[in-house]
């Protein structure tokens, strides 16, 4: 008997956050994430998560649910083990969506890797061997808040920290100074200005920066605007990292071409997904570029995907994977842990490994396809 795909769940999950999560682009409140969960005829069913981003990827929880019952009655009687057949008619029946499309391609790679009898890093040819650090991020608010934040994410054990800017150049610099007194001078700070600098001030405010042993940047400057970036990277003392600007492997492939960063952030609701992250690596292998992966606000449900994507390939080298802790409520069960340090480990077994509660789902908004 052929694996068939036979229903679909589509839920809504907003999750409030411990405290407002701020970037550049605007604060959030809460995780507004879908889950998807794809059941075949063999009782197999495979779980899938996006966050969508308005500011990023425009779209919002309310159209990804719309749009994920336009994609589970196209996905509806194909064979999930068909990986490339299903992302090829998702991709057909409608343009961008990236999102939405990752959560059915993460439920599908479960699905997959569970048929296969492996954990889905093992399905992807990848192996548990490297050790996987995550970062630990401070939001965008004044300089002496971000210092104290700082303070507190090394005090709890993190040794890496990822620090929000773009609020302007006066005040992101005296942000990194106080950061840097007060976590002293050998934890490693990562930035992240969400295209927050003009272009004529970014590379200024990344010289300013250099005496603070900053280890990359994300996205400096508006994503449309990326044919300033190979200056920007050229002359930059720190290693300028794609964000925004990559979403796919199309992305990817024109950033190496024109020389425009050092590194790649892969996020799978940018890419739409395992399928696509994939081809994203290879072109980065290519041009022998490290890679990060991060996320959007993600439960661990959809970091687990991202985890185990993170073990596929050595040059990804870098891990973003702090949000579920930001959460009010963990509705996971299964899935990644947090061990002292930030270290990340995975389950051992087939799939993901992952699922969300079901009292958790039965309090959800739900539609079934």
């Amino acid at each position: 008997m052929n694996l068939i795909i036979d229903k679909i769940d589509i839920y809504q999950s907003p999750i409030k956050l411990k405290e407002p999560f701020i970037i550049s682009l605007g604060p959030m409140h809460y995780a507004q994430n879908i889950i998807v969960a794809i059941h075949t005829n063999q009782g197999i069913t495979g779980f899938g998560e996006c966050s969508p981003f308005m500011t990023i990827n425009g779209e919002s929880m309310e159209t990804c649910f719309i749009v994920g019952q336009y994609l589970a009655k196209i996905l509806k009687g194909k064979n999930p083990e068909d990986i490339e057949l299903c992302t090829m008619a998702m991709d057909k029946l409608i343009y961008g969506n990236s999102s939405i499309k990752s959560a059915f391609d993460m439920a599908l790679y479960d699905i997959s890797a569970k048929k296969a009898g492996l954990p889905l890093y093992k399905f992807l040819g990848g192996n548990n061997t490297k050790e996987m650090q995550t970062d630990y991020t401070v939001s965008l608010t004044n300089p002496e808040k971000m210092a104290a934040d700082a303070k507190t994410i090394v005090d709890n054990g993190f040794e890496i920290v990822k620090v929000k800017l773009g609020h302007s150049k006066k005040q992101d610099i005296a942000s990194i100074k106080k950061i840097r007194e007060a976590i002293g001078p050998k934890v490693p700070i990562r930035l992240d200005a969400n295209q927050g600098w003009k272009s004529d001030e970014a590379l200024d405010i990344l010289k300013a920066l250099t005496p603070y042993k900053i280890q990359h940047c994300e996205e400096p400057i508006a994503r449309w605007d990326y044919m300033e970036l190979p200056d920007i990277r050229r002359f930059s003392p720190i290693p300028i990292m794609a964000d925004e600007t990559c979403c796919d492997h199309h992305d990817a492939k024109r950033l190496i071409a024109l020389n425009a960063c050092d590194l790649i952030n892969i996020k799978l609701s940018k890419s739409g997904g395992i399928f696509k992250a994939l081809k994203i690596v290879k072109e980065a292998k290519a041009a022998k570029m490290k890679i990060q992966v991060g996320g959007f606000l993600e439960t661990r449900l959809g970091f687990t995907a991202s985890a185990h994507f993170a073990l596929s390939s050595d040059n990804i080298v870098y891990y973003d994977f702090d949000t579920p802790l930001m959460m009010e409520e963990d509705p996971v069960d299964g899935g990644i842990k947090y061990n002292a340090k930030g270290i990340i480990s995975i389950p051992e077994i087939p799939g993901l490994g992952v699922k969300i509660h079901d009292a958790s789902l039965a309090r959800l908004i739900k539609v079934t396809v």
